[in-house]
């Protein structure tokens, strides 16, 4: 059939070795192309817990969830937000700060002008009440 030499032989075979690992790699990390199933703590929207006569079976959040507060998991929580973009926020958080204003998440890379108005209604910038300072250490006017 082909009249090869030895070293043609020897090219052909590791082309063909590289082309095998090259899609076994690619078979093997593949990304899912479905969205992973919710977690059994992700907060259903209120119709889909109401129990018998109203009720609700399952805690309904206080409100808008604080920048400055959250964890990983809780900001995973939110729409639009995964894991990654999660660690974004609190390592913005540690680097800058508390946030002073919901626009700074803006400043995040990984949220534009959409994610960011789906967000807003959804969480809050509480800033730390500053203490007063002792009598004995304020001044006298």
């Amino acid at each position: 059939m082909l009249d090869l030499t030895p070293s043609e032989r020897r090219g052909a075979l590791v082309l063909l070795l590289l082309a095998v690992l090259g899609a076994g790699w690619d078979l093997t990390h593949r990304t899912p192309r479905m969205a992973p199933p919710l977690p059994e703590e992700t907060a259903l929207p209120a119709a889909a817990v109401e129990g018998p006569a109203g009720t609700a079976s399952a805690p309904e959040p206080a409100g808008p969830l604080d920048l400055n507060r959250a964890t990983v998991a809780q900001l995973d929580g939110l729409p639009g937000i995964g894991p990654v973009l999660a660690g974004r926020i609190v390592e913005q958080r540690a680097k800058q700060g508390a946030f002073r204003s919901i626009d700074e998440l803006l400043a995040v890379r990984g949220i534009g002008p959409r994610l960011f108005e789906r967000l807003r209604p959804l969480v809050t910038c509480v800033r730390a009440e500053r203490t007063a300072a002792p009598e004995s250490l304020q001044f006298a006017r």
